[in-house]
């Protein structure tokens, strides 16, 4: 039986995906080394990071609307690029505002177009079948990317240095590229192919420009309640996520004696734990109502959180291990009911859509970033940071629940009136 090609292309865009998340993540096994080797303060090594984080989700809506201008394997390649770029740049750095640059501006617009969005974008042009199950395996690929890379960087850090991990990523990024281009194709017709599932989709690549068409799609939907109920709840979901967890685990950690290997190894644990819980995520988004999802989910996040600084010891105890398993069931298993929500209220505009709800998930993740560093300069720990990002992740789990959506409008023109009434009614 021949298998669809719609499965390789998905199988390039994982390991695309894979390498974006470690990527991103790398600064979380830097903060140490470069606090020790040049003095900066958690706070200014912080900002790069929430930089980083920013354009990582700004980027998003406007790579979603260049993929359907230009093509996912010009963008994504472009991106394998930049992100090359900026992380071999690093070497020769002296003072922070450079970190701010390379790791910051760079990186976080390359990681940026290779984002949630990418997902939405592939599964929905090449899947119709299985599209929930694949939404949720691509979105674990962002789990194991930090499987894979956060230990084998964090050894590198703390042995070679610092530097070598810096160059190690800019490897990483510049072997994936000729994948990216050789195997990834736009749409199935691109092939002489249907959609798995699905029949054969007519081809209509925007003539608008990319960025117009984003701030349009932004204007629509920024018309319905919705939007904001998602916006507002993804925003906590980064905030307790990349820019607490990801970026101050580690640190956190080697606050209470912990060696910074043995802590990037737990984080890079609720990696393995997250592949199982968004996989599974995805099947019950298409089975349950998304929005009951993201409400359990939050609750339970919320409620972990708060019992997190409590737990912090020099060594990894069983109720450490019991929290990293459970963390990591939940990590990134809103996405798919998320992306979920964006298709059915917002139809063929759904994944711009989605890569503005993703952009507050990282202003989000920004802020806390940068917050939980300054709450650990003038407080001497992170606890304070802990108990917010929990209070705020039960805030978002109301708000999940309190969105109301109709059935999807896939014939909706992009950021069009006749849209824009269809989701109006998800309010």
């Amino acid at each position: 039986m021949r298998v669809h090609r719609a499965w390789l292309v998905a199988g390039v865009a994982f390991v695309a995906i894979l390498g974006a998340a470690g990527f991103r993540a790398t600064p979380g096994v830097l903060i140490t080394p470069l606090h020790e080797e040049f003095g900066w303060s958690t706070g200014e090594i912080s900002l790069a990071v929430s930089i980083n984080l920013v354009l990582y989700g700004l980027t998003a809506p406007f790579a979603a609307a260049l993929m359907d201008r230009f093509g996912m394997r010009r963008v994504v390649s472009a991106a394998l690029t930049l992100v090359a770029l900026g992380s071999g740049l690093t070497v020769f750095m002296g003072a922070s505002w450079q970190l701010v640059l390379c790791w910051g501006v760079l990186v976080g617009l390359g990681t940026g177009s290779m984002a949630l969005v990418f997902v939405a974008t592939v599964t929905d042009r090449w899947f119709v079948r299985h599209r929930g199950v694949v939404t949720g395996v691509l979105t674990a690929g962002g789990a194991t990317g930090q499987l894979v890379f956060l230990p084998v960087l964090a050894w590198l850090a703390e042995g070679p240095g610092w530097r070598v991990a810096s160059l190690t990523v800019t490897a990483a990024a510049l072997i994936v590229v000729p994948l990216v281009w050789v195997f990834l194709r736009d749409h199935p017709s691109d092939v002489g192919t249907t959609p798995l599932g699905g029949p054969a989709v007519e081809v209509r690549r925007p003539t608008a420009n990319a960025a117009v068409r984003a701030l349009a799609v932004l204007r629509s939907a920024a018309r319905t309640r919705a939007f904001w109920f998602l916006a507002g709840g993804f925003a906590i979901c980064g905030a307790s996520t990349n820019g607490l967890v990801g970026t101050h685990f580690i640190p956190a950690a080697h606050d209470h004696g912990m060696p910074q290997g043995t802590a990037a190894g737990l984080l890079a644990l609720v990696g393995i734990f997250d592949v199982v819980g968004t996989v599974a995520s995805g099947w019950l988004s298409d089975k349950v109502d998304p929005k009951v999802l993201l409400g359990v989910y939050y609750a339970l996040r919320g409620l972990s959180l708060m019992v997190l600084p409590g737990l912090f010891a020099a060594t990894t105890e069983p109720s450490m291990l019991l929290f990293i398993i459970f963390y990591g069931l939940d990590w990134v298993a809103t996405v798919p009911p998320t992306v979920a929500l964006c298709r059915k209220i917002y139809g063929a505009d759904g994944s711009v859509v989605f890569g503005w709800v993703f952009a507050s998930h990282q202003v989000g993740a920004a802020i806390a970033a940068v917050g939980a560093g300054l709450t650990r300069d003038h407080l001497g720990a992170y606890d304070l940071a802990w108990y917010a990002a929990g209070a705020l992740c039960l805030l978002a789990a109301a708000m999940s629940l309190a969105v109301r959506h109709a059935g999807t409008h896939d014939g909706a023109p992009a950021g069009g009136q006749d849209r824009t009434r269809d989701a109006s009614r998800a309010h």
